[in-house]
């Protein structure tokens, strides 16, 4: 029964549950049915509006060491079925890999982290996950845009480019056979703050220059070891990322005296979302904590949030198709966008 189970928080007490038991599974049967508690509690307890919380684990298969840095960056995966500019600059592209067969095809809209600039790689790393997921029948949008380091990025050209990444995909949807209607949006590190805030721009003030009164509403939220809480977490972000946060959340001015008012995933809550916030239980760069935090938060504006911790995972597990990680987290993708788990 234990073969392959999920660990979740009661009270900070941890739990062996079979499959089915976490309502992530849509699983009728009352938790601590089909839950083998541990003796020893775990060093992170929950508050009870996070009772529902799960860490989602498996034992099934060899332990892998950790990914590495390194590791992540020699990642990479097949050639996308069709590359689309949005825009004029080198970077406002997206990557579109689509499946074999007709559609329609749900969608995955995949934003790539990096700490918001160049250094660190992005889009040629997600092709490994595009293309394990076009390999499920799952549309991929591998998204490149503008980081703080180039021409134009930063505030507020990376969000507007987010924008006009998601106008483009909704154009073309058609074409592609492609159903917006089924449509999650994924995203690692600092792309997890770019999908989270995506979620909430229906929450955006007038008056800032990010404001659309038009936009591709995506509500199903993937964020992989995600840095989105401007706010509360910049000194993480300084530390991980060694950024000031104003390249990404802009200046202070007489207009906008809150650079995180339109910035910020947590200020824009609630936005009617469901997020699911992936960790690696080893994750130095966005450690467990910052997704419990956001959590907390989206649960208490009225929001659904859970936390799925990934055992012995890095920073760098959360993103590569050939990880456990990735092996707990793809039955996620597809429960979340209405198809059946394998």
């Amino acid at each position: 029964m234990w073969q392959r189970f999920l660990r979740a928080h009661w009270n900070g007490v941890l739990y062996y549950c079979a499959p089915g038991c976490h309502p992530l599974f849509q699983s009728k049967m009352p938790m601590l049915e089909c839950c083998h508690p541990l003796k020893r509690p775990h060093t992170m307890s929950l508050s009870p509006s996070l009772i529902t919380t799960a860490l989602l684990a498996s034992i099934n298969g060899a332990v892998a060491a950790p990914m590495s840095l390194d590791a992540y960056l020699a990642l990479t995966g097949p050639a996308p079925t069709a590359q689309i500019a949005y825009g004029a600059a080198p970077s406002q592209y997206a990557q579109l890999f689509r499946p074999e067969g007709s559609g329609p095809f749900p969608v995955v809209v995949l934003v790539h982290g990096g700490c918001w600039t160049v250094e660190f790689g992005g889009i040629t790393q997600m092709r490994n996950v595009a293309g394990a997921l076009a390999a499920q029948g799952i549309a991929v949008w591998n998204v490149e845009y503008r980081r703080v380091d180039e021409p134009g990025g930063g505030y507020p050209g990376t969000y507007q480019d987010m924008h006009a990444a998601l106008d483009s995909l909704q154009r073309h949807a058609p074409q592609y056979q492609l159903d917006t209607n089924r449509i999650l949006a994924m995203g690692h590190s600092a792309g997890g703050q770019l999908v989270q805030w995506i979620a909430g721009r229906e929450k955006l003030p007038t008056t800032s220059p990010l404001y659309r009164a038009q936009y591709l509403p995506i509500k199903n939220i993937l964020s992989l070891g995600g840095l989105a809480d401007l706010r509360h977490e910049k000194d993480v972000i300084k530390n991980s990322c060694e950024r000031d946060i104003a390249q990404l959340a802009g200046s202070a001015s007489i207009e906008r005296p809150d650079i995180y008012s339109d910035t910020n995933a947590a200020d824009l809550l609630p936005n009617g979302s469901r997020t699911v916030l992936a960790t690696g239980e080893l994750d130095t760069i966005s450690p467990p904590r910052v997704a419990y935090d956001y959590a907390a938060r989206a649960i208490k504006a009225g929001d659904h949030a859970e936390v799925l911790i990934l055992p012995g995972a890095s920073h760098y597990d959360e993103i590569a198709a050939s990880s456990n990680a990735w092996r707990m987290i793809l039955p996620v993708i597809r429960q979340m966008l209405g198809m059946e788990t394998q």
